[in-house]
């Protein structure tokens, strides 16, 4: 295989469905009955919208993961395939089930409700290193939903970065609220780091975001933290960088952080500057916001043209 045939990112990580209702209360009673406004079913996981969105805007993306043998996982496939993403190396686990996550919409945030199915039952045995190396960059999603990969997330950016790929990582949010310090062990292979204000305080174990971004800086050579309406900053060394929002009307913030992923390692593997990397995710970002769900702004070809145009 020559260097054409390379893909741009090898994405790793979790894959299921959302099914986000809408218009639902605050604060729930037991045994009680309540109707929601509206539903989407649609693509979910970090780690698949953000290789949903890459692929559409026209970078080679590779997707590893696995799904189970029902229709959740057909339906998974079907919209990644749909986007363009290669899913040639998604593993298919007999008598499995895929994950599904229950989202419930609040104006300024969200219950998140997740069955983990096979994405805790991915192992680095179970991913083609080969496959994931014939890439130019590595990008890995969720961490903490890893389970069964999580031990040796190290070993894989390592070789990673052996085989020449530059890479990065976005760890979510970590379920059961630990945030161990075996996370700090993938540090040192990677990048790019891309955490919210929320996620880099936990991982530095500090209540202010600058500090934390400093604590980060100090461990990965280029860190981004993303922060909702303030924009984004970043650090790589001693400079610093930051970019304003871009400003918009939300609809739905569901995949937003993802988005904004897909958009600044677009401009990233190409050599951007910093600063226009950031820019661009900001825009990503907010674009993802104008429909329900993570995808759905990015899968209307001539709504996300004419928004990243303007």
């Amino acid at each position: 295989m020559t260097s054409q045939d390379k893909f741009d990112i090898s994405v790793v990580g979790e894959l299921n469905l959302d099914l986000v209702l809408y218009g639902l209360p605050g604060h729930f009673d037991l045994d009680r009955e309540y109707l929601a406004s509206n539903l989407t079913l649609t693509l979910g996981s970090s780690s698949a919208i953000f290789a949903h969105n890459l692929a559409l805007l026209g970078t080679r993306v590779g997707f590893h993961s696995a799904v189970g043998d029902d229709p959740l996982g057909k339906m998974c496939l079907e919209r990644l395939t749909e986007s363009g993403v290669d899913v040639s190396a998604v593993g298919t686990f007999p008598g499995k089930k895929t994950g599904l996550s229950v989202i419930l919409p609040q104006p300024e945030k969200r219950f998140i409700l997740t069955y983990p199915g096979v994405m805790a039952d991915m192992r680095f045995e179970d991913l083609d290193l080969g496959l994931v190396c014939n890439a130019q960059h590595l990008h890995l999603s969720s961490y903490f939903l890893q389970k069964a990969l999580r031990p040796r997330v190290p070993d894989l950016f390592r070789l990673a970065k052996q085989a020449g790929l530059s890479t990065s990582m976005d760890t979510n949010d970590d379920p059961d609220n630990r945030w161990e310090r075996d996370v700090l062990d993938v540090l040192p292979w990677l990048d790019v780091l891309l955490p919210n204000e929320d996620e880099a305080c936990r991982l530095a174990r500090v209540d202010d975001p600058m500090q934390a971004l400093d604590f980060l800086a100090a461990r990965v050579s280029l860190v981004v933290m993303k922060r909702g309406d303030k924009g984004a900053v970043a650090r790589h060394g001693s400079e610093a960088f930051e970019a304003p929002p871009t400003k918009i009307a939300a609809v739905d913030t569901i995949g937003a952080g993802d988005s904004f992923d897909a958009g600044f390692l677009h401009q990233f593997i190409r050599g951007a500057k910093i600063e226009d990397c950031l820019r661009y995710g900001n825009l990503t970002g907010a674009l993802s916001t104008t429909r329900s769900g993570g995808t759905e702004a990015f899968r209307e070809a001539g709504h996300r043209k004419s928004f990243l145009a303007g």
